[in-house]
């Protein structure tokens, strides 16, 4: 139970009402309500730009036992509308822990509640699909919340990547991981928040066969993780990142050795000048798509994506690689998919296959140098399993650019 013993209560537009005890920030928030099955990782989570315009249901029941620090964020700002979760810990116990996760979410004006069955809760979900929902400190008739939940926006249609894109573009240099007991992680990220002549951070010059140069990797931001940034950096690429609102021509202005379409929030169907985007790039240089980055590049090339019924969100989903048999356990946050139906005359062939449900977690051109999977290869916590995508990345990015394309 929260500490002050300030009642809120969750409900949902099927009519459905949770009463519990509030904890982070005072207040109302509405979202589209999905369940997440990590076990840990919740800052990460909240500060996922993926779930914008969400409110996130953790299933493991005990959360924030080890508190918040500054260098597990995936962002620079909290995305989710919401946290839900069975039992907070208020008293955090961890040596890089830094702050507790009730004033984390205070601080970021986060509404969260607990002291709920989120048992009952996902099984809900799981039964009639993810819902729009609003959690309340502020109203408390059921009947009045459960009509605000039935008038929020949902997540078709809706430009989300808008609220989240980097309004600059910069270079990232990545960062280290050198920290003891004594003290906190060192965070060694150099971002470059400022307006970048084309060619100033990736010069322009004739391309290299050498196995030692840097790649130079745009990195287009539709809600960008930075730990794909930090794997690209970790794989030998100089990333430079552009908002979503680049067209074909600033990204080919840096002439890069590839580009990278990240993961974000929402449907991508709401995007149509990303779409149009990564269109005007197929053929120009080796393209790696992520999560909402694969689902683009599959509407680019003329296949279609739909909406899934509750999502997948955590950090076992077991994908099943079709071209070595492998069994591959991997992190997930999408609500949409691309339809393996529609691949048919793209030049895309399915590569990776998720077991839970069949639906499609990777593709492959059968003659350019792209490929794009619908998990996180870069998750973190998460499983290793799909690391060695991005070395694979760059290894076509080399074949590339020291072939006869150009």
């Amino acid at each position: 139970m929260s500490e002050d013993g300030t009642r809120a209560m969750l409900a949902l537009e099927d009519g459905s009402v949770f009463v519990g005890a509030s904890f982070g920030a005072a207040g109302e928030r509405s979202g589209e309500v999905v369940f997440n099955t990590s076990m840990m990782g919740y800052q990460e989570i909240l500060t996922d730009p993926s779930y914008e315009g969400q409110i996130v249901t953790m299933t493991y029941p005990l959360i924030g036992n080890y508190g918040v620090n500054p260098d597990d964020v995936e962002s620079d700002a909290l995305h989710v509308a919401g946290l839900v979760v069975r039992e907070y810990s208020p008293y955090p116990s961890n040596w890089r822990e830094q702050g507790n996760l009730s004033d984390y979410l205070c601080s970021n004006d986060v509404v969260g509640i607990e002291d709920i069955d989120t048992r009952r809760l996902t099984k809900l979900i799981r039964t009639k699909g993810a819902m729009r929902g609003v959690i309340s400190t502020k109203d408390l008739d059921a009947d009045s919340l459960v009509e605000k939940a039935r008038q929020a926006p949902g997540l078709i249609g809706r430009d989300l990547v808008k609220e989240v894109t980097t309004q600059r573009r910069y270079a990232w240099s990545g960062w280290g991981t050198a920290g003891s007991r004594e003290g906190r992680v060192e965070q060694r990220r150099t971002q470059l928040s400022l307006d970048i002549e084309p060619g100033a951070c990736v010069p322009q010059r004739r391309r290299t066969t050498s196995q030692s140069a840097p790649m130079r990797v745009i990195a287009l931001d539709y809600g960008c993780k930075r730990n794909i940034l930090r794997q690209l950096t970790s794989a030998g690429c100089a990333v430079l990142v552009l908002g979503a609102w680049a067209d074909a021509d600033d990204v080919l202005s840096y002439a890069p050795d590839g580009v990278v379409l990240s993961n974000g929030p929402g449907d991508p169907e709401g995007v149509p000048y990303a779409i149009e985007t990564v269109r005007r790039l197929i053929g120009k240089a080796p393209i790696l798509g992520i999560c909402l980055g694969h689902q683009i590049l599959g509407l680019a090339l003329g296949a279609q994506t739909y909406k899934l019924k509750f999502g997948h969100h955590g950090g076992n989903h077991p994908v099943k690689n079709l071209d070595t048999g492998a069994i591959e356990i991997t992190a997930q946050n999408h609500g949409f998919a691309v339809d393996m139906d529609s691949l048919v005359g793209t030049g895309l062939r399915e590569t990776h296959v998720n077991l839970n449900d069949q639906t499609n977690e990777g593709v492959r051109h059968e003659e350019l140098p792209i490929f794009s999977v619908q998990f996180h290869p870069e998750a973190s916590p998460g499983p290793h399993d799909a690391h060695g995508l991005f070395d694979e990345f760059v290894a076509m990015m080399r074949s590339w650019t020291g072939g006869d394309q150009r």
